[in-house]
């Protein structure tokens, strides 16, 4: 963790006397600056980015919603015990097993009214 954080103040220094000039009043007064910048930011808990680039902290510092978001939905009584069915899907499947013994069930994968219409033309 020091290794980085001495990357980034060797970078910020190579940087600040690229941009005074060299002159060691300016060097004097960025250091200065420097100093203040990281003094806010561990006082008030900021992260400090001197280069600039892109970071996700601003991502990262809002709440999590995961929790709110699945309240949204009613639980669901099928995990808990999956031989628990409501009663409308008890209904469901007992029409569907009658419509299949009719011989007027849905059709197998693949041979419904697409199949048919394509079969049509050959």
């Amino acid at each position: 963790m020091w290794k980085q954080e001495l990357k980034i103040h060797s970078l910020y220094l190579d940087q600040l006397v690229r941009m005074t000039g060299g002159g060691l009043k300016g060097i004097l007064a960025a250091a200065v600056t420097q100093g203040v910048a990281e003094a806010r930011a561990r006082i008030f808990g900021h992260v400090l980015n001197p280069t600039g680039h892109r970071s996700p902290h601003k991502i990262l510092r809002k709440k999590l919603i995961g929790e709110k978001v699945a309240q949204w939905y009613p639980h669901d009584i099928k995990r808990d015990d999956p031989l628990i069915m409501s009663r409308l899907e008890q209904e469901r499947l007992s029409k569907l097993e009658m419509l299949k013994r009719r011989g007027k069930g849905p059709p197998k994968k693949g041979q419904g009214k697409g199949a048919m219409k394509r079969n049509k033309g050959k």
